[in-house]
């Protein structure tokens, strides 16, 4: 906790950018609870530590919050119903609704290859939050589809927060999913969960590609205009999502995937959170340590939108510079960089992308460059023009029911005369 002294407030009225720091370290940065101080610097990087062979799950509660536990229960619930309420009353945006299928079929192929309904197994190709991911083949269509599985009753034992479990987590990622479509957002294709079994999965498109920074490591990066034509998509995908109310909180290179023409998908929505009209506080912290914004490593609750727009900024470092802005030996150290320490740079590098990197990762939650002034900046125009504006589905649904009623109310005028 911090002393009675310390005052965000106080701190934040000093500047921002890579001049801004406090007035002194506060001594005790927030933490994770149930977790020891000094942990391995694979944790600081990666909020997923999955058994390499089976479906393994975080142990304790990951929460940072420093509420009590009905504000926590009322958030969760807030969330859930506002989700709900948006389902319910068609308020979606998806030309196809995800297909939903209420039964499991474990079979084996003729080449003794195991199967989940018409999907045959080839190999597992990561971890995502709480489970195992797995490349399927469809027998219907022949497309390969990501598969994520789980088990139920591992879900509902574990505790991710005072007041929810995996399982909760998981339904929201379904949830919130079922709501998205954007070229930019990793699309959701079925979900298949049978009450009379223990598993649960969710068939995801397959996005044949490697994650934006892969290969990249220090000491190069990946490239300005490489990096440039990832983080349009990035941005372009993030400010869908935050249009439709929704904070992804889990911004990284490891969630950002590329397809084979270079178009890059955001996934994993383990720890998203959905909020009504502009009020985005939220008191949950995201998931990746290194990734963090310096408001959350101080335990208060913080603004969603503003801490992905943090995590952009720390993606794009790492993309042209190849390693991590703030990172220490523990996850202590850690949060005490993000929180206190300058940006450094190499001699040389770009100005507009200094200045772009410096607005992005601002330590001030309220001067932070907001994703639509990320959007003008000159270097992320380049000589591509501005990012494309996308029509979504539910705005599309929008501007032709006005013009039906434009059409209609002249109609009537016409006749009337």
């Amino acid at each position: 906790m911090l002393g009675k002294s310390f005052s965000f407030e106080r701190v934040t009225a000093m500047g921002c950018c890579g001049c801004f720091g406090f007035a002194k370290k506060p001594k005790n940065l927030a933490r994770p609870a149930g977790l020891n101080n000094r942990l391995s610097r694979e944790f600081l990087l990666d909020e997923d530590i999955e058994d390499e062979d089976d479906c393994s799950y975080n142990g304790d509660a990951t929460d940072t919050a420093h509420g009590d536990e009905g504000e926590l229960q009322s958030c969760a619930k807030r969330s859930e119903e506002i989700i709900r309420f948006r389902i319910q009353n068609g308020l979606i945006c998806r030309e196809f609704p995800v297909k939903e299928t209420h039964e499991v079929i474990r079979t084996e192929d003729e080449d003794g290859n195991k199967m989940v309904n018409e999907y045959v197994r080839e190999y597992k190709i990561g971890s995502g939050s709480y489970g195992k991911v797995v490349l399927y083949r469809s027998r219907v269509d022949g497309q390969h589809y990501a598969i994520k599985a789980f088990h139920k009753s591992h879900l509902l034992k574990l505790r991710v927060a005072p007041s929810e479990t995996a399982m909760t987590d998981v339904l929201r990622e379904v949830l919130i999913m079922k709501m998205l479509n954007h070229p930019n957002i990793v699309n959701l294709i079925e979900v298949i969960d049978d009450p009379n079994t223990d598993h649960f999965y969710m068939v995801l498109e397959y996005v044949e590609g490697k994650w934006v920074c892969e290969g990249s490591g220090p000491p190069g990066g990946i490239g300005e205009n490489t990096a440039r034509k990832y983080l349009r998509d990035i941005v372009s995908g993030l400010m869908y999502l935050h249009a439709h109310n929704i904070v992804h909180g889990d911004i990284k290179p490891d969630n950002l995937l590329v397809t084979r023409t270079g178009t890059v998908k955001i996934g994993d929505f383990s720890v998203s959170q959905v909020f009504e009209d502009d009020n985005d506080v939220l008191r949950r912290s995201p998931g990746t340590p290194v990734f963090t914004a310096p408001e959350c490593c101080l335990g208060l609750t913080y603004r969603g939108k503003a801490a992905d727009t943090w995590a952009v900024g720390v993606t794009l470092y790492c993309m042209v510079l190849g390693q991590y802005p703030f990172l220490g030996d523990t996850l202590q150290d850690t949060y005490d960089k993000i929180v206190n320490n300058p940006l450094s740079f190499p001699d040389g590098l770009n100005p507009q992308l200094k200045n772009l990197i410096e607005g992005l990762l601002c330590k001030d939650p309220f001067q932070r460059l907001t994703l639509e002034a990320v959007a003008e900046h000159t270097w992320v125009i380049g000589e591509d023009g501005p990012i494309p504006q996308y029509l979504c589905w539910c705005k599309r649904n929008t501007l032709q029911g006005e013009q039906f009623d434009r059409s209609k109310e002249d109609t009537q005028m016409s006749h009337s005369d």
